[in-house]
């Protein structure tokens, strides 16, 4: 044999082998690893553009999150918002179906939810409008989601680009609505809905406004928990998921599992919209979702779509896009500011993820 065939053959110093297992305290461990990095690297960020003392910094993150009781409640509805949507996500990411239309169901959703609040906000009583407004924006945001799941079910469409076209279309609907409802010339918002009246909004409970947006988004979480991990249909979308080969051999529908599942999944997301505009903003707009549909995503991969790890994830993300939105206020920074600062939090808690499927190994002495 060659010299050139013995170097050849030479195992490099290190590689990078994918790991067989991991035990959840290590995986956890890595997690907080790259949580802290990124803080430091935001930091350096932040010192770069401000001059500003870090910790002064961080003080203002944790101050615009949870400073004030206004300040905890808003990050606490904001973080409601974007577990359901996460919830939503879970059963088609579960099946491999990949919905990346999110934001349209959301937009759907929250155009039923206002129509209701426009057209019987002073036919109905409160509780009963909630009621409607809650089917009526599942069935939206169902009807969005089943769209996409049909033509992947019978024709093996890219689900992918399907439901993300569906959002600009969304949005469309959106627009001809607003324009429809009040004409405004080039506007792209509709005005607080029942503002008088207050007919279709959230009431208050325990002195909160947002106290419902919790029980409602909590109650989601934990039906998709059970749904998802003891009821057989469950079971089907982790097979479907994992095979469709194997799910047809075992004698499950394929397509009727797909179907059914985006109808669950986009009907959760519509559900997202009427808790945003009627437990929220109490309007509705192009920007009504947004991007949160494209953060959920993240929050779903990253908790492994286990439903109760979301609401860590989602409350860690919501909390760092809070304070960093003050940070850009309090010193006067781009309103893009708190965006770079929540990117490179993602950065890192994206990145992490490689080293938990893998890990470095390096060649034994004397190893050729």
């Amino acid at each position: 044999m060659s010299k050139e065939n013995v170097i050849s053959k030479k195992e490099p110093f290190a590689r990078m082998v994918k790991r067989d297992h991991i035990s959840v305290g290590k995986a956890w461990a890595i997690r907080l690893i790259a949580v802290a990095l990124s803080l430091v690297v935001a930091a350096l960020v932040i010192v770069a553009i401000t001059k500003q003392n870090p910790i002064e910094v961080y003080l203002g993150i944790i101050d615009g999150a949870v400073g004030s009781n206004r300040r905890i409640w808003v990050t606490i509805r904001e973080m409601m918002v974007l577990l359901c949507i996460a919830i939503g996500l879970t059963p088609a990411f579960k099946m491999k179906f990949w919905n990346i239309g999110a934001e349209g169901q959301i937009l759907m959703g929250g155009t039923a939810a206002a129509a209701m609040m426009i057209y019987f906000g002073e036919k109905m009583p409160n509780w009963l409008l909630l009621v409607v407004i809650f089917v009526v924006s599942g069935l939206a945001g169902l009807i969005w989601g089943v769209i996409p799941a049909i033509f992947k079910a019978y024709f093996n469409t890219n689900e992918t680009l399907f439901t993300l076209m569906l959002n600009y279309v969304a949005m469309q609907i959106v627009t001809f609505c607003i324009v429809f409802w009040e004409n405004p010339s080039g506007s792209n918002t509709v005005g607080i809905i029942n503002a008088a009246t207050k007919g279709g909004w959230f009431p208050t409970i325990f002195g909160n406004a947002y106290t419902l947006n919790v029980i409602i988004v909590l109650i989601i979480t934990l039906v998709v928990y059970i749904y998802m991990k003891y009821s057989k249909q469950g079971y089907e979308i982790s097979v479907v998921g994992e095979s469709q080969n194997t799910a047809r051999y075992a004698g499950i529908d394929v397509k009727k599992v797909i179907i059914r599942t985006m109808m669950i999944s986009g009907a959760i997301c519509g559900i997202a919209g009427a808790v945003i505009v009627s437990g929220a903003s109490h309007t509705i707009s192009t920007s009504t979702a947004g991007g949160r549909g494209f953060t959920a995503i993240i929050v779903a991969w990253m908790s492994k779509f286990n439903p109760l790890a979301m609401i860590l994830v989602s409350g860690f993300l919501v909390f760092m896009q809070q304070g960093s939105i003050q940070v850009a206020s309090q010193f006067g920074l781009n309103e893009n500011a708190s965006d770079i600062i929540t990117g490179i939090l993602l950065f890192f808690l994206i990145g992490c993820e490689f080293f938990i499927n893998y890990k470095l190994e390096f060649r034994k002495k004397g190893e050729k």
